[in-house]
């Protein structure tokens, strides 16, 4: 047999060898590497006729003692540093390290402190002592391999059990973290479709869920790879995502992350472990969590949850609600809303009715997400702005080949909107031949792609919307009289933003504290002539144009207090503004508003010049200050 740590050239020094017997003598008791180097510390110092015997270990760019040692005696760092770079035993004044070739969780370096050094004693109970530490070593490694082996099997027992994924997800974290020693770990599963990774438990991040693109740091390595990664402390970590750190407010140090796999080879996710309690993650930690993540993946699978968890649809489907809002007090508005409440968990056809910008589509979404339909999709559809081919492949899909540019084959609208709802806009501009189509959709619910023969079942709620009069059009046979009938089971009128009263001021200040806030300022307020011109204007673009207008406010307006003269009403097709006079007004407010803007668009005809302005007006300069004050319009920076 080789000697391995050159034991034969100690056998003829007696004195040597009875060292050696009494160093390897508390090898053979011992299981754990630490025990053994506490051990062996003291038994050197005498064997070497040291002052003191230690194990200098490197952990973070700093050194410490791990077993033996002085508090009296700083550790020579640089000499250190030079026996790791050398990789031989180094000799300075007193002081002599050994750097030691066996990998224990870190660097190692023996260090003695000795009168008298003698470097060759030193590197052959150096030796002597490397045997002891391998045979330990070894000996730990068996015995934490079988521990580990009895865990997965209890911990793979559990996971069966498992019939919650959260439940799931929170026990392989706290298992493989008392199993590997790390601080935290999190698995993370891959939603391929919106190219993002779920990981979960993520502590510190509201829900205990963590979204990040698929291509994000070590994790995003491992799933496009397939490859297990392993991070240490001590090297080059620039692969590490530090944003993530920042948002789960931790500090990575050393990471070891393996691919999660399916019985069939897919890669589902990745298993991460963050931080080993005691140096790095070792070979044998990457071994065990390879055979965690099979477990896991198995595990994970069984609980038929896994689409469920990527999509999250409860809480998308509370935050897509959340940001749904019918703004309104007005007695239409809360009509409105009772009906609503009444037909959105039905599966009756609903009709919405209504001018364009009135919040057609905002109806819609209401009524999805108060329905059983909540967590699955919410498609929309302008019918006016596809032509008859397109709408059909939009509609229904195409496959691979079914006509020029078909290079894929494509999901139609009501394929991805089933279990859902599908959302019809402007249906009223569908073609002759697109409503036969859709027709037949409606009443047997069956598609079938461009060029394709597969019937494929859709189960989406169908939700239509127009500006138009339906049955005027029925009536000039533009629009078919059944697809009309099948549609207008329930039919939802929503009255125009003019004939809303109050209801104006509210949706402007939502949507103008809405836009301040995204554009990081405080919100103005409506001085009383901006409300009356507010409420005066006739809003032909209803509650898109409001909207529009407060988000220009919000952007360009400067001051605390909005005036009336900042209210830029959107120009007319026919090039002019749109008349902000009301029928509803009385004569005196008419007046002044038509004065108002007569006064405004002659300062734009003439690009600000008042001279030029006073004159087409018939009025002195000074007069017509004297006006513009009376009507409280600007006057400070003409």
């Amino acid at each position: 047999m080789p000697d391995l740590y050159g034991l034969d050239d100690i056998a003829g020094d007696a004195e040597l060898a009875r060292a050696a017997a009494a160093l390897l003598g508390i090898s053979l008791p011992e299981r754990e590497v630490q025990a053994y180097l506490e051990s062996a510390m003291p038994i050197l110092s005498d064997l070497l006729n040291a002052e003191f015997t230690t194990i200098a270990v490197a952990e973070k760019g700093r050194w410490r003692t791990r077993a033996g040692g002085n508090p009296e005696f700083p550790l020579p760092e640089e000499l250190l540093a030079e026996a790791l770079d050398r990789e031989q035993t180094v000799v300075h004044d007193k002081w002599l390290a050994v750097p030691l070739p066996i990998q224990i969780g870190a660097v190692h370096v023996l260090v003695t402190y000795n009168s008298q050094v003698d470097q060759e004693r030193h590197q052959q109970l150096a030796e002597v002592f490397l045997s002891g530490l391998a045979s330990v070593r070894d000996r730990q490694r068996q015995a934490s391999r079988i521990q580990r082996l009895e865990a997965l099997v209890q911990i793979a027992a559990e996971w069966q059990q498992a019939s919650e994924m959260d439940e799931l997800l929170n026990q392989m974290a706290q298992a493989s973290t008392e199993l590997l020693g790390a601080e935290r770990a999190s698995i993370f599963l891959w939603d391929r479709r919106n190219k993002i990774l779920v990981g979960r438990p993520a502590l510190g991040v509201e829900g205990g869920e963590l979204r990040i693109p698929e291509d994000t740091g070590i994790v995003g390595q491992v799933v496009q790879s397939g490859e297990t990664r392993r991070v240490d402390a001590d090297e080059d970590q620039r692969e590490i995502d530090r944003s993530v750190d920042a948002q789960l407010e931790f500090q990575t140090r050393s990471l070891l992350c393996a691919p999660l796999r399916n019985s069939s080879g897919k890669i589902l996710g990745a298993f991460e472990m963050i931080n080993k309690v005691y140096g790095n993650f070792t070979p044998d930690d990457e071994e065990t969590l390879l055979e965690m993540a099979a477990h896991a993946a198995v595990a994970l699978e069984k609980t038929h949850q896994f689409s469920t968890l990527l999509q999250s649809k409860n809480r998308v489907a509370d935050q897509a609600a959340e940001g749904i809002k019918m703004i309104g007090q007005c007695a239409e508005i809360e009509r409105l809303r009772a009906t609503v409440a009444r037909v959105a968990d039905t599966e009756l056809a609903v009709l919405i009715l209504g001018e364009n910008g009135t919040g057609k589509e905002v109806v819609a979404q209401q009524m999805h997400y108060l329905s059983k339909r909540r967590n699955e999709p919410f498609v929309a559809i302008n019918c006016a702005a596809l032509s008859e081919t397109l709408l059909e492949s939009e509609l229904f899909g195409h496959e691979k080949g079914a006509f020029t540019d078909a290079y894929d084959t494509r999901v139609g609208k009501f394929e991805l909107a089933s279990g859902g709802t599908l959302f019809l806009d402007e249906i009223g501009d569908m073609s002759l031949g697109g409503q036969a189509k859709l027709l037949r959709v409606l009443e047997e619910k069956i598609v079938v792609r461009v060029g394709g023969s597969q019937p494929i079942h859709t189960d989406a709620r169908v939700v239509a919307a127009t500006n138009q009069n339906l049955a005027e059009l029925v009536r000039d046979r533009r629009f078919r009289e059944d697809l009309y009938f099948r549609l207008n089971v329930v039919s939802i009128d929503l009255p125009a933003l003019r004939d809303r009263g109050e209801d104006i001021l509210r949706l402007a200040e939502f949507f103008l504290q809405d836009f301040c806030t995204n554009a990081r300022r405080e919100m103005p307020q409506f001085s009383a002539a901006a409300e009356k011109r507010l409420l005066g204007h006739p809003w032909p673009g209803n509650v898109r144009e409001l909207r529009n207008l407060m988000e220009r406010l919000a952007y360009l307006s400067t001051g605390d207090r909005v005036n009336a003269d900042e209210l830029a009403f959107i120009l007319s097709p026919a090039g002019e503004e749109t008349s902000a006079i009301s029928l509803e007004m009385e004569l005196n407010d008419a007046t002044r508003e038509f004065q108002v803007d007569f006064i405004k668009r002659q300062i734009d005809r003439a690009g600000g010049n008042m001279t030029e302005v006073a004159k087409r007006l018939g009025l002195h300069r000074s007069n017509l200050y004297r006006k513009m004050r009376q009507l409280d319009m600007d006057v400070h920076e003409l």
